[in-house]
């Protein structure tokens, strides 16, 4: 069990925005958090990547707690891939993946070693970023940036991603070669991902399981076609909706405002 929460209970005041989340994830899962804006879905991912410290509970990496482990250590387990990120000015593609090497660095060493080279050119590979990766990154479309910072989050060889709505400003075409690629990385080398997405029918294509949070809490988790049900997606969404079995599994056909 790579990752655990334990009644973790967080938010950005005294008052919490999610409470007692108990979820635990097994090695090679992919989890998606969704529900309506404001259920604690982002915040959630801040409480697991230490942007924020619980008010309550623990969350759990490789059986130790998270918030009391040196951040550098953390980081060779666990990586984030943010919604927003900032663009550093000047940087190659390369360089910006390098970056993902500094939490196995020394304090004192600056220079890459033969090992943080060969994980760097790895992670360049697996997000096909060869031909890219003496380009400035401010020169980058928006699919191939996000690429971009999908190495680097890779270069850091974790064992759990964090993504914080990956395919946010991204076409469809982007967003399935993003999706694909991290299906790939899921499945071959049994990555542990948890994604924030706010389209359910993405969620049910690509995860192996779904949690469903209504204002802060955990209404449902499981199975895709366990949790995505009419009256689910009514008490959580407020959404009357069919749900359509289709090649790729089921989706989610939302008819109307209940």
């Amino acid at each position: 069990m790579p990752l655990e929460l334990q009644n973790l209970t967080g938010g950005y005041t005294a008052v919490p925005i999610v409470q007692d989340i108990n979820l635990t994830l097994q090695t090679g899962e992919w989890l998606s958090l969704v529900g309506a804006n404001g259920s604690g879905k982002s915040t959630i991912l801040k409480l697991l990547s230490r942007i924020l410290s619980p008010q309550q509970g623990t969350v759990l990496l490789d059986g130790k707690a998270i918030h009391t482990q040196p951040p550098n250590l953390v980081a060779q387990k666990l990586a984030l891939l943010p919604q927003q990120q900032t663009l550093p000015a000047g940087l190659t593609v390369r360089q910006l993946v390098s970056l993902g090497r500094t939490p196995h660095q020394p304090w004192w060493q600056w220079e890459l070693n033969a090992e943080d080279r060969q994980q760097v050119e790895a992670a360049i590979k697996k997000t096909q970023l060869q031909k890219l990766s003496d380009r400035l990154v401010e020169e980058l479309s928006g699919g191939e940036r996000q690429r971009a910072f999908l190495a680097l989050a890779l270069a850091q060889k974790p064992k759990v991603l964090l993504l914080d709505e990956p395919t946010t400003y991204l076409d469809i075409n982007y967003q399935l070669q993003l999706l694909e690629l991290l299906k790939d990385l899921n499945q071959q080398q049994e990555l542990t991902i948890v994604t924030v997405l706010h389209e359910l029918n993405l969620a049910a294509r690509y995860s192996s399981r779904i949690a469903l949070l209504k204002q802060g809490h955990l209404w449902e988790v499981g199975a895709p076609e366990t949790v995505l049900t009419p009256d689910n997606i009514a008490q959580v969404f407020g959404v009357e909706s069919v749900i359509i079995h289709t090649p790729i599994g089921l989706q989610v056909c939302a008819i109307a405002a209940v």
